[in-house]
């Protein structure tokens, strides 16, 4: 049995996605700034720590229920984990919400009539703020995971900040490393997004630069024989 397009779902699933990919935005940022007040916080720091505690369990059953709604709007039973398996994988883990970006932007831009933005300044903008909130959340986490640990390098969110940007960009100094094996999870994943959003504003920028010179020497006039 062929697995229906995008094109082909239900016109309430379309709708309800549309509908709703900025609100959740929205409360994927408010899950960030939970998930950072409850690791930045020091530990006396109440109410604020279990406030943070709140929101994040809140904006969690947000997802969860969004992802409910999604699976019984699509037609698709238990085939939704595998078709979107990207909704399936921010809702397991929150803090990879930005990889969506991209879908919001989309939802955006068709309520008008015509983008803003050129192909070209739309990747490099989407990569952009991607790597900068995927970098921001594995930096929360990795922190998350190394404070604590016997011979962890990583020792103050700054430590964190500074080995997210390193591996982001692939320069990889080695100087910060995570020893835990949940912040080897999380340093392999970021790895995997920098290549692909490395890859994605070089190849644009790339491009760019080629239509560009293309029109120069298109407008340039033929040299006499």
């Amino acid at each position: 049995m062929s697995v229906p397009s995008a094109d082909s779902a239900p016109l309430r699933f379309r709708r309800w996605e549309q509908r709703t990919e900025v609100p959740l935005f929205g409360a994927s940022l408010l899950f960030l700034l939970g998930y950072a007040v409850r690791v930045l916080a020091p530990e006396d720091a109440e109410p604020w720590r279990d406030l943070a505690l709140a929101l994040v369990g809140a904006t969690w059953l947000v997802f969860a229920a969004d992802y409910a709604v999604r699976i019984r709007l699509s037609g698709l039973g238990h085939r939704f984990v595998r078709v979107h398996w990207l909704d399936t994988v921010v809702l397991l883990l929150p803090l990879l919400r930005p990889l969506r970006l991209i879908r919001v932007y989309t939802a955006v831009q068709k309520r008008r009539e015509r983008p803003r933005l050129s192909l070209y300044a739309r990747v490099i903008s989407y990569a952009g703020a991607t790597a900068l909130l995927l970098g921001f959340s594995a930096a929360l986490a990795v922190y998350h995971q190394e404070r604590g640990a016997p011979d962890a390098t990583i020792r103050t969110f700054g430590d964190a900040l500074w080995w997210a940007s390193a591996t982001l960009t692939t320069v990889g100094y080695g100087d910060a490393v995570p020893v835990t094996a949940g912040g080897r999870v999380v340093a392999t994943g970021l790895m995997a997004c920098g290549l692909g959003l490395l890859g994605a504003v070089t190849g644009s920028f790339s491009s760019w630069l080629l239509q560009v010179f293309t029109r120069e020497d298109e407008k340039r006039p033929p040299e006499g024989g």
